[in-house]
């Protein structure tokens, strides 16, 4: 099944400032940002993956891959993915379309927040997100040393 971009932006639209209880918040525990990118993606389409070593799933707080919740985890599961799932490579900011991830690292070393792009305004992406809820904000609202695109495969 291919990847729905206008599914998971619809999804982010309606979950952007709440926390749909089918899925844990991650809000104590460091940030919602990346499980909530993984829910979008996941409602656009793509199955889960449960493989054992590198899979990308969410069945409960203690039934999960580090993949659906963790930065760097993402990336590196939908960039490397051969399997079921989200599958994608880096990119710059510039080459993001709607429904592709945007990463920021504030420090310039290591990337800690995760964005769904849902529109443009001109050629600054519109991003919604969790732990800092934010709906169509720009990303040139965002102070940040490093910015990356993950850009998802149909």
């Amino acid at each position: 099944m291919p990847y729905n971009p206008d599914s998971a932006i619809s999804y982010a639209h309606k979950w952007a400032f709440l926390r749909n209880p089918r899925y844990a918040n991650f809000d104590p525990m460091g940030g919602d940002c990346t499980n909530f990118i993984s829910q979008c993606v996941f409602a656009g389409g793509f199955p889960m993956n449960y493989s054992a070593s590198n899979g990308w799933f969410f069945n409960s707080l203690s039934s999960r891959s580090p993949s659906w919740s963790g930065v760097e985890f993402l990336r590196n599961f939908i960039v490397g993915n051969r399997g079921t799932g989200p599958k994608g490579s880096d990119g710059a900011v510039t080459q993001a379309r709607l429904g592709d991830i945007i990463q920021l690292s504030f420090d310039g070393v290591t990337f800690g927040h995760s964005l769904l792009v849902v529109g443009f305004n001109g050629s600054d992406p519109l991003i919604t997100t969790h732990t800092y809820d934010s709906d169509n904000r720009p990303l040139s609202s965002y102070m940040y040393s490093k910015a990356r695109a993950i850009l998802i495969n149909n």
